[in-house]
C-alpha cells in the first residue's frame, strides 16, 4: 500500500497528558521538582519527557515539540525547502504550540466539541481525495501507525477555525457606509459581478458568398436552433451537423467569463438570458452565431422563492413518550380539521416550538432552504390553505400549514451581504493577529529549562 500522507494543516495538534490539563500552576511546578526525591530508576522514567512550558494551567511536552518538529522537517524534505537553524525553529515551534495551548483553553472555556461522527466526515472527504474508500484510508494511516494522531489533528483544526471565527468575527464591524463605497468601486463590481458559461456554434460566411450561398446559410443555421429548441445539446448538434457536412461549423470554448470578458456581441445576447435559453442566429461579419447559456453563477440577482406557513410542534419529552407525542398531534389536526377548532389558538396552547407559540405557530414567511428539510418536503406538497398529515423531524413531531406562497427579489440584500462578507474577509486575518496578540499577553507563559 502506497504511503500516505498526513494532512497539511497551519494548526496541527499534539496529545496532552490529561492528568496535567486541570492542574493548578503551583502543583505542575511541583511536578517539575519531583524528580529530586524520586529514586535513580524512577527519575529515568521521567526523563523519557519532560514541561517545556508551563502555559497558564497547562503545559508543553518535549515529546510534543519533537514531534512538531519532526512534522516540519519531514514536510520540508518532500517540498524540497531550507530550513532555518535548529534552535531559531525551536523557538519558532515552541511559540506556536503555546499559542495553540492557549487557543484550546479557550476552546474548552467555551464548549467547543467536535464528536466522532463529524470526524469521520473529514477524515472520509480526505479519502475520497486519495482516492480510496474511509475503510481503506483508515486502514493506510493505522499501518502508519498515525491514524490516532490524524484524528487529532483534524480535530484541533476544526475547534481552532470555530474558535477563531466566533471570537475575531464579533470584534469586527462593517458600516453601511463601508458597504456602499465598496458596492460603488470597480473592485466591488466586479467581484459581485456573475460569471456564466456559455455555449457557441458559428456557421462562417466569406466575403466570397454571394446571397444565395449567405441566405442557405441562415436558414441552416436557423435549423440548428430549432433542433437545440426541441432538446438536443449543443454538442450534439454540432457533431451531427459536422458529420453531414453542408455547411462548416465553427465555435468558441469561453469557459466562465464575466460578460465585461466577452465580445461584446456575447455579452449584449447573455446578459439578459436564463440558464438553458437559446439566442440566435445572430448575425455578424463572420457569420451566424448560436448562443446557448449554459450556467451562471455569482451577480446579485436574487429571486427566491418563499412560503408562509404556520404549525405546531409537539416534543417527546420526560413525562410524554413517542406514543403520547403522535397520539396528541394526531388529536391536534383531528380538532382543527373536523371541528373546526382555530389552528392558531391551538398552537398557542400546546405548541413546544418558543419561537413561534405566541405568534399561534406563524413561522411568517420562509425562504427556500430555510426550514429542516423534512417540514420542506411536505410543505412543497401542499395546496394553500390545506393541513398536513403529522410528520416526524429531528426536533418532534408537526403539523403544517401553507398560508401563502410568493418569489421575493432580494438582489439588493444578497448584493450587500456578499459585500458585507467579502469586507469582514479583508479585516479578519489583521483582527486575527491582534487578537492573538492580546491572548498571548494576558496568558502565563514560563518557559523551562
Amino acid at each position: 500500500m502506497n504511503r500516505i500522507e498526513l494532512p497539511r494543516m497551519e494548526l496541527p495538534s499534539t496529545e496532552k497528558y490529561s492528568a496535567l490539563r486541570c492542574l493548578p500552576k503551583l502543583l505542575v511546578t511541583g511536578l517539575l521538582c519531583l524528580g529530586a526525591v524520586l529514586p535513580a530508576a524512577a527519575q529515568q522514567r521521567t526523563m523519557l519527557d519532560r514541561i517545556v512550558a508551563i502555559v497558564d494551567r497547562d503545559v508543553v511536552l518535549q515529546s510534543e515539540l519533537n514531534q512538531r518538529m519532526e512534522d516540519i522537517r519531514r514536510a520540508a524534505a518532500r517540498d524540497g525547502r531550507e530550513l532555518p537553524p535548529i534552535s531559531e525553529m525551536q523557538g519558532e515551534v515552541l511559540e506556536t504550540l503555546i499559542m495553540e495551548n492557549i487557543q484550546m483553553q479557550f476552546a474548552e472555556r467555551a464548549s467547543i466539541r467536535y464528536d466522532d461522527d463529524t470526524i469521520n466526515q473529514v477524515l472520509g472527504n480526505m479519502a475520497r481525495e486519495s482516492g480510496l474508500g474511509f475503510e481503506q484510508y483508515v486502514q493506510a494511516l493505522e499501518t502508519q501507525g498515525v491514524y490516532l494522531q490524524t484524528r487529532d489533528q483534524v480535530r484541533q483544526q476544526l475547534t481552532l477555525q470555530e474558535l477563531q471565527r466566533g471570537y475575531v468575527n464579533q470584534r469586527i464591524h462593517i458600516t453601511d457606509q463601508e458597504i456602499d463605497n465598496f458596492l460603488n468601486s470597480e473592485m466591488g463590481q466586479e467581484v459581485i459581478s456573475a460569471d456564466y458559461l456559455i455555449d457557441h456554434i458559428l456557421v462562417p460566411i466569406a466575403a466570397s458568398d454571394d446571397p444565395a450561398v449567405r441566405s442557405a446559410k441562415l436558414r441552416y443555421a436557423g435549423e440548428l436552433v430549432a433542433r437545440l429548441e426541441e432538446g438536443e445539446s449543443i454538442p450534439e448538434v454540432r457533431s451531427q451537423a459536422i458529420a453531414d457536412g453542408r455547411f462548416p461549423l465553427d465555435g468558441t470554448n469561453f469557459g466562465w467569463r464575466k460578460l465585461d470578458q466577452m465580445p461584446s456581441l456575447f455579452s449584449n445576447a447573455v446578459e439578459p438570458m436564463s440558464v438553458g435559453q437559446i439566442e440566435g442566429p445572430i448575425e455578424a461579419g463572420n457569420g451566424f452565431h448560436i448562443v446557448q447559456l449554459r450556467d451562471k453563477r455569482g451577480g446579485t440577482e436574487q429571486i427566491v422563492k418563499q412560503t408562509h406557513i404556520r404549525h405546531i410542534l409537539v416534543a417527546p419529552n420526560e413525562i410524554r413518550d413517542e406514543q403520547d407525542t403522535i397520539r396528541l398531534i394526531n388529536d391536534l389536526r383531528r380538532r382543527i380539521v373536523d371541528d373546526g377548532e382555530e389552528f392558531a389558538s391551538l398552537a398557542r396552547q400546546n405548541s413546544d416550538d418558543a419561537s413561534s407559540v405566541v405568534a399561534g405557530g406563524d413561522l411568517d414567511w420562509v425562504s427556500e432552504g430555510g426550514m429542516p428539510i423534512e417540514m420542506e418536503k411536505v410543505v412543497e406538497e401542499l395546496e394553500e390553505g390545506e393541513i398536513s398529515q403529522p410528520f416526524r423531524t429531528q426536533i418532534g413531531w408537526h403539523i403544517a400549514e401553507v398560508l401563502g406562497r410568493r418569489e421575493t427579489d432580494l438582489s439588493q440584500d444578497y448584493s450587500r451581504s456578499q459585500a458585507a462578507n467579502m469586507l469582514r474577509n479583508r479585516k479578519f486575518d489583521l483582527e486575527l493577529q491582534n487578537w492573538l496578540i492580546e491572548i498571548r499577553e494576558e496568558a502565563f507563559v514560563e518557559l523551562v529549562d
